[in-house]
């Protein structure tokens, strides 16, 4: 297992995982066409983003992406792996590169926008609910979550 900066030749692999991995958690084709646009991760982003990729046997089956969105906050944008990898301890790898790139930084916040069937996951880092956005589903609202941060 290896974990690595992206390039922007990486972007259609990575849109692929994060369509398969809304999947894993029952959207119908229908809805992931919907969210076809939301789920698309372009060259440009991953050139404006700290992306990285998350490679087992020389494949990608897995990425995290953040950035800053005020002088110490940084947003946790993206944390998908493919569905046969999902169980395994690979997102857990992906969180504990993440939080450990982030001791290289200022940042004292971490925020993200979760899918709901994730919100405990990131619970076992640390993060709390802080809130919830509505989604364009009846009844759905993704969890806003934080976690104080220290790079000490």
């Amino acid at each position: 297992m290896l974990i690595e900066k992206a390039n922007k030749e990486d972007h259609e692999i990575l849109t692929e995982i994060t369509k398969k991995s809304k999947t894993y958690w029952g959207y119908s084709n229908e809805q992931i066409e919907i969210w076809a646009e939301l789920l698309t991760i372009s060259p440009t982003y991953i050139e404006t983003k700290n992306v990285f990729n998350l490679v087992v046997d020389t494949k990608i089956v897995g990425y995290y992406a953040f950035f800053t969105i005020e002088e110490k906050t940084i947003k946790l944008d993206n944390l998908f792996v493919l569905p046969n990898y999902i169980g395994k301890g690979l997102g857990r790898a992906l969180m504990d590169d993440f939080l450990i790139r982030l001791k290289k930084t200022n940042a004292k916040k971490i925020i993200l926008h979760s899918e709901p069937n994730v919100e405990k996951f990131y619970a076992k880092f640390g993060f709390v609910k802080v809130g919830q956005l509505e989604t364009s589903i009846k009844d759905r609202y993704l969890p806003i979550m934080e976690l104080a941060f220290s790079t000490e």
